[in-house]
């Protein structure tokens, strides 16, 4: 019940709120990814309770199912893109549109599912949940700074 859990949590915020933050991003204000990593690493660290180890063996694991998930739905936005530049849509090609939505999100369900075993060979089921819900708090508050700077950059 409890990987169920974890499982869903993560399917459902996690890549949402990366590709929020991602999107956010104007042409003229570029993130520092090195440094936004550096910052996810201690929050989450310092958050879960991870040891040095722990932290060690967790952040590729994550780091590289958030760039599969990524790869993901970048590659679904290019198929919806190329629709949507098409000014006469056909019914066909929005219920592929649709489908393509739904294998999207299975997709992601088994990357989450496979990533699950992962994990749990390199961290405890309360570590592993703590580090998880210490992403998505990270993500909200680095969204909410991002956001904020930029509304106080457009009051100058």
């Amino acid at each position: 019940m409890r990987r169920i859990v974890i499982l869903l949590l993560c399917m459902l915020i996690l890549p949402a709120n990366f590709l929020i933050l991602s999107a956010q991003t104007p042409q003229n204000r570029k993130m520092n990814m090195a440094d936004y990593e550096k910052r996810r690493k201690e929050y989450v660290t310092k958050e879960a309770g991870l040891t040095q180890d722990e932290a060690t063996k967790y952040f590729p694991l994550s780091s590289e199912l958030t760039q599969k998930k990524f790869k993901l739905h970048r590659t679904h936005r290019d198929k919806v893109q190329r629709i949507k530049d098409n000014s006469n849509i056909s019914e066909e090609e929005y219920r592929k549109m649709l489908e393509d939505d739904v294998d999207v999100k299975v997709k992601e369900a088994e990357l989450d599912k496979e990533y699950s075993t992962k994990f749990e060979k390199v961290l405890s089921p309360e570590k592993l949940f703590k580090a998880q819900q210490a992403e998505r708090d990270f993500i909200q508050k680095e969204v909410t700074n991002f956001r904020n700077e930029g509304r106080s950059n457009k009051r100058q």
